[in-house]
């Protein structure tokens, strides 16, 4: 990669303070961008370089999401580059699912995005381009055991991802969806690493390991570079080979181990 590759480019970076969003904001500065870092948790920030302006937002706010993208314009003048990454989850099958829980987790992975591509597009498509790159996931993909709003709002951005892209194509926006599988150091899997369903995960995804939000990183970088230049509506899946898989049980591995 050219360390100058976003030299003279700008971007935002939402539930930036940590995990893959973290890693997105490094990534980007270490190739010579201006970064506005939004989170939440705008304390959680910690040893900010001079290129990166950190700033506090809860992304399920439309009014503070317009005041991001405000902010990101008064600062750098343009918006090159939109990385909508914060996300959360939670666990409950369909009856047990509250609507409170079920609004939010919409309100963070899905209304979210609208809010920042609506802000963010006028800007990209009078400065003559740009490029979005929405943090989906594999959940969004197929389906999980009890992550029901998970995957419900992930397969929306997926295809929101898709309608963007179709949409404003001739605007020279791209807009392509990043979705990880099992990815340590982030808020969902926090706690998982060295525990019996850490070493469950790890059984099933071929690569045999987790993957790090430097590796998700160097490929949401990538969709936004201009080594993408002609990929619009992809929905790119980085997980270790887990999706590539059937499901259907290890013959080889049983056998091996005795257990047929």
């Amino acid at each position: 990669m050219a360390e100058d590759r976003f030299t003279g480019r700008t971007a935002i970076v939402t539930g930036a303070a940590s995990g893959i969003g973290a890693a997105i904001t490094r990534a980007l500065v270490q190739e010579g961008a201006q970064v506005l870092a939004a989170d939440i948790n705008a304390q959680a920030f910690t040893d900010t370089p001079d290129n990166v302006v950190t700033h506090a937002c809860d992304v399920a706010d439309a009014k503070q999401v317009d005041a991001m993208v405000e902010a990101a314009l008064a600062r750098f003048g343009r918006v090159d580059m939109l990385f909508n990454n914060a996300g959360i989850g939670c666990l409950a099958e369909t009856p047990d699912m509250d609507d409170e829980t079920w609004e939010r987790v919409f309100a963070v992975n899905v209304h979210a995005v609208l809010y920042a591509c609506r802000a963010t597009i006028p800007h990209m498509r009078q400065q003559g381009g740009g490029a979005i790159v929405n943090t989906a996931s594999i959940s969004g993909l197929y389906g999980d055991y009890s992550f029901t709003a998970y995957n419900a709002s992930k397969g929306a951005v997926v295809n929101y991802t898709r309608s963007l892209a179709v949409d404003h194509g001739r605007d020279n926006i791209r807009v392509n969806a990043l979705c990880p599988g099992f990815i340590q150091e982030t808020g969902l899997t926090l706690g998982i690493e060295g525990t019996p369903l850490g070493e469950r995960w790890h059984q099933a995804i071929p690569m045999g390991r987790g993957g790090s939000a430097r590796e998700m990183a160097d490929v949401a970088v990538f969709l936004a570079s201009d080594q993408a230049s002609y990929m619009t509506g992809s929905i790119v899946v980085a997980d270790g080979g887990l999706t590539a898989h059937t499901g259907q049980p290890d013959i080889p591995g049983l056998r091996a181990a005795g257990s047929i």
